[in-house]
């Protein structure tokens, strides 16, 4: 096996900012009680200002007092995260979300398909950045090396075991991802590197530091199974975008529109499904208004449905402003393209019929 993990260094933050239409103003995550605010993350203009993860939220507003502020929520990361690993589902059958901030996903199986690592690489990234999430990938033929190399340096790739126990020699203790503060407890003691580490007898290793971080190693070195907990895609999609802000426009709605029919179609396309109904929730304080969307067969092309949101959107009277928006998709048939002939003639700038029927009903009406 070779497994490629995808380690996501700012997850939460990422999150946040994709649903932004200016993602480069100044932007902190906070957490903690009313008296001791500190910051969880900041995007890079705010680091460019001088503000730092583990800052007290008084001393960032002296810095920068135009900065703006959201909730770190821990609930939301994990979501995200598992949204990334439905993602990852289209390049293999085998992902996990075991270790907070990152995928690890079993690649090997999947060259034949979709070609060598390289190749499956390039991918990874593109749509890594199209979703707008910060990544380094790794590959090993274990997933705790992957994951422990991912950490060290962005594209590193070792396929052959002794190749990868030579490389995890000279990995220093506290970059090795070893349980608690073991790490921190070994470099004190003068052990710099897992080559010296897994020198010392096991015996007095287990009596110090306990079995985890032998068998820390051993999965570590492929030495003992690694029985990951995989993952399996939901049957519904269900994704919230928090605005921050009143909305009264439907202008200003249109872009955490696109971000949810774009979210939805990448999991549409996971799952090799289309969806006919849905429903995108406008909530607002103390109540919310459904606009629901039916077609008459299913889809996953992000641009049609997007149109035929908006058009729904932009006949229904806000009379609340929103704060936040929600799209519901559960019921997901199969997706069976429209044939086509293999020498089209139909002109580029005209639609096909499926598409302008669908057009024209959200438009005009049922």
């Amino acid at each position: 096996m070779l497994w490629a993990c995808v380690l996501l260094p700012q997850l939460a933050l990422d999150a946040v900012l994709r649903r932004l239409p200016d993602p480069h103003a100044p932007l902190a995550l906070v957490a903690g009680p009313a008296q001791l605010r500190t910051l969880q993350a900041v995007n890079a203009s705010a680091a460019d200002a001088g503000l730092r993860p583990g800052m007290r939220l008084t001393a960032a507003h002296a810095l920068l007092p135009e900065v703006a502020l959201v909730e770190h929520d821990p609930a939301a990361e994990a979501r995200w995260q598992r949204f990334l690993a439905a993602w990852a589902y289209r390049y293999s059958s085998l992902v996990s979300v075991q270790w907070p901030g990152c995928i690890v996903l079993e690649v090997r199986a999947s060259f034949r398909l979709l070609g060598p690592w390289p190749r499956i690489q390039a991918r990874l990234r593109e749509d890594l950045h199209a979703l707008g999430f910060q990544h380094r990938i790794a590959l090993a033929p274990t997933p705790r090396a992957a994951h422990v190399f991912a950490g060290l340096r962005d594209g590193l790739a070792v396929s052959n075991p002794a190749a990868m126990a030579e490389a995890l020699d000279r990995v220093p203790v506290r970059r090795a991802r070893l349980p608690g503060d073991a790490g921190e407890r070994l470099q004190r003691m003068g052990l710099r590197d897992l080559h010296r580490l897994r020198a010392l007898p096991r015996d007095a290793l287990r009596r110090r530091f306990g079995m985890p971080v032998l068998e820390h190693l051993d999965r570590l070195y492929g030495q003992a199974d690694d029985p990951l907990a995989y993952y399996a895609p939901p049957d519904h999609f269900d994704a919230r975008v928090e605005l921050g802000y009143e909305v009264e426009s439907h202008t200003a709605l249109l872009f955490p529109l696109r971000r949810l029919v774009g979210d939805l179609c990448t999991y549409l396309s996971v799952r090799d499904g289309g969806v006919q109904r849905f429903v995108l929730r406008l909530e607002h304080e103390g109540g919310h208004t459904d606009v629901p969307v039916g077609l008459l067969a299913a889809e996953r092309e992000p641009a049609m449905l997007f149109e035929l949101t908006r058009n729904r959107l932009e006949r229904v009277q806000l009379h609340k402003p929103v704060v936040a928006v929600r799209l519901l998709a559960r019921e997901l048939p199969p997706f069976v393209p429209a044939a086509r002939d293999l020498f089209d003639a139909r002109a580029q700038q005209a639609l096909p019929w499926p598409q302008l029927r669908e057009r024209l009903r959200a438009r005009l009406g049922d």
